[in-house]
């Protein structure tokens, strides 16, 4: 499985993700920093990764103007880091890649919410 890292997620996370064997990339090491939202969004589709994130306002991107899908967002802080890192464990074994890759998923402390992008 492939993803690309919004800027605004935790190195903790990046390491969590490539300790577990996933291909990751984040914005910065493709020097995309200052990169808009949407063209993040439209990057991931185009390598065939799914974008995590930090920022909420993703799901208007998706729901509201279509653009891209495969969205992972991270309803984090520092304090709960550990039991939303077990939660996202938990998510990448139970779907497949293809269900992600269409897929607009809310992972917080001990749950997740899943729906799909049409």
């Amino acid at each position: 499985m492939k993803f690309l890292l919004d800027q605004d997620v935790y190195a903790l996370t990046e390491r969590f993700l490539r300790g577990l064997g996933y291909d990751v990339k984040t914005a910065s090491e493709l020097g995309l920093s200052r990169a808009i939202d949407s063209d993040l969004l439209k990057l991931a589709g185009e390598q065939g990764r799914i974008f995590v994130t930090r920022d909420r306002d993703y799901g208007n991107l998706v729901f509201v103007h279509h653009i891209g899908g495969g969205v992972i967002y991270l309803r984090i802080l520092p304090s709960d880091m550990d039991e939303v890192h077990a939660e996202l464990k938990k998510v990448l074994e139970t779907y497949p890649e293809e269900e992600l890759a269409k897929s607009f998923i809310v992972i917080e402390k001990s749950r997740h919410r899943i729906r799909k992008v049409e």
